[in-house]
């Protein structure tokens, strides 16, 4: 069936081109298609699909770096006391005796022990995790597993703190750290490693081996297993190489075969690169541990009135250091 398309125009204002002579428009049609003009908007302006429809979000998460947390590398981390403790005592016991000449009827010479009880003192620490109903659905509607991101937050906190303790210990208790024990040798001290080429390198790591030598009165020697800690900065240095074309790496190495490197950026210091050559261990004894009573205490989980709260906390004995001669240090500035 045809449609009859002068009856649309007059009736809707419909224009179809059919090739047919134009229609004339009556009065009615004119005022119908003034009122369908484009040209008076009663909405805003088209500015284009919303860019929330045309935004791809990736779905995998990227961490934040932090600095690298590498003591417990060096050194075994050990539990000593608990939650309850409020000072830790070590036993140094030290034989002692003198020898005096033979008589059948003398009495002298008497052999003996001494003991004593140095104690460290130690330090509890906490933080807290909370979290809101409507911030967790908010988290999910992204894609986000909220709850876990915290608890790994508070761990990662945790953490930072307890590495540095091991370092540092806390100011104000017997709670000593690997680099300001007050018990530790005078270092000695050396130019910068970065003005010195690759033999002097090599020749500044002999002179710290020396002075470990005159410490331990020859306990120790080029097979006793040792580690050397340094600064990632400083460790750049033992890439370089003397007149023969060899590494100061390659030399240590073949020097000292049980000698274990590992870096620690806090030994970058204000004062200079810190450089500490350590004894592993002596007939059994460990020369460093590194202790806590708490490595990780999960409390209860309390429901508020539309969250949660949660906290977690650990505790620190610094660096348990027991025989400071072990451990030789230098400054190179």
């Amino acid at each position: 069936m045809e449609l009859n398309f002068t009856t649309l125009n007059q009736r809707a204002g419909v224009v179809f081109a059919t090739g047919k002579a134009p229609v004339e428009l009556t009065e009615k049609s004119r005022m119908a298609l003034a009122m369908d003009s484009a040209s008076n908007l009663q909405t805003s302006p088209n500015a284009g699909i919303p860019a929330l429809f045309t935004t791809y979000v990736d779905p995998k998460v990227i961490e934040v770096l932090v600095t690298p947390m590498k003591t417990a590398k060096a050194f075994a981390e050990c539990k000593k006391g608990d939650f309850t403790s409020t000072t830790v005592t070590f036993q140094v016991l030290e034989s002692t005796g003198e020898t005096s000449s033979y008589g059948d009827f003398n009495n002298n010479g008497l052999s003996d022990a001494n003991v004593n009880y140095p104690s460290r003192q130690p330090y509890h620490y906490q933080t807290f995790i909370r979290i809101g109903e409507r911030e967790l659905a908010i988290a999910g509607a992204a894609g986000l597993d909220w709850a876990s991101r915290k608890q790994i937050a508070a761990a990662l906190t945790l953490n930072k703190f307890q590495n540095k303790s091991y370092l540092r210990g806390i100011e104000g208790l017997q709670n000593y750290g690997l680099i300001n024990d007050p018990r530790l040798l005078p270092s000695i001290v050396d130019l910068s490693w970065e003005s010195m080429d690759g033999q002097e390198v090599y020749d500044s790591i002999q002179r710290l081996f020396a002075q470990l030598i005159k410490q331990t009165d020859g306990l120790v020697d080029l097979e006793t297993p040792m580690t050397m800690l340094l600064s990632p900065n400083a460790s750049v240095q033992l890439t370089k190489t003397n007149t023969y074309n060899v590494n100061v790496a390659d030399q240590v190495n073949k020097n000292f075969p049980n000698l274990k490197i590992v870096t620690i950026p806090e030994y970058k210091t204000e004062a200079g690169e810190l450089v500490q050559l350590i004894v592993d261990e002596y007939e059994g004894q460990p020369t460093v541990e590194l202790g806590f009573t708490e490595k990780m205490r999960v409390h209860p989980l309390i429901q508020m009135s539309s969250g949660y709260e949660q906290k977690r906390s650990q505790g620190t004995l610094g660096a348990i250091i027991y025989r400071p001669l072990f451990i030789a240090s230098m400054l190179a500035s």
